[in-house]
């Protein structure tokens, strides 16, 4: 049972990306589209996470969390350059 519910999560975050990317290139402003890439990395977390669990094989999640902190990383400096127009 939970093995089937892990997969059913698993496909269903799997599925929701592609609409994330589709609102994010249909969304009228920048912030649309930075709020974007912080949902699909946060979705790409997720997923890893799970299949670590799914698999047992718990280094994935090693992997989701620099996953994780990449994405934090992007998402703040996106923001940066959006507000102010250079990283630096």
């Amino acid at each position: 049972m939970l093995y089937s519910t892990m997969v059913f999560s698993s496909i269903v975050l799997a599925l929701l990306i592609p609409v994330a990317f589709i609102r994010g290139i249909i969304g009228p402003t920048s912030l649309d589209r930075n709020i974007v890439i912080n949902i699909i990395g946060t979705k790409t977390v997720v997923i890893m996470v799970l299949m670590a669990f799914l698999y047992e094989e718990f280094y994935f999640i090693d992997v989701a969390l620099v996953y994780a902190l990449i994405s934090f990383i992007v998402t703040l400096s996106v923001a940066k350059y959006l507000e102010r127009g250079e990283l630096s």
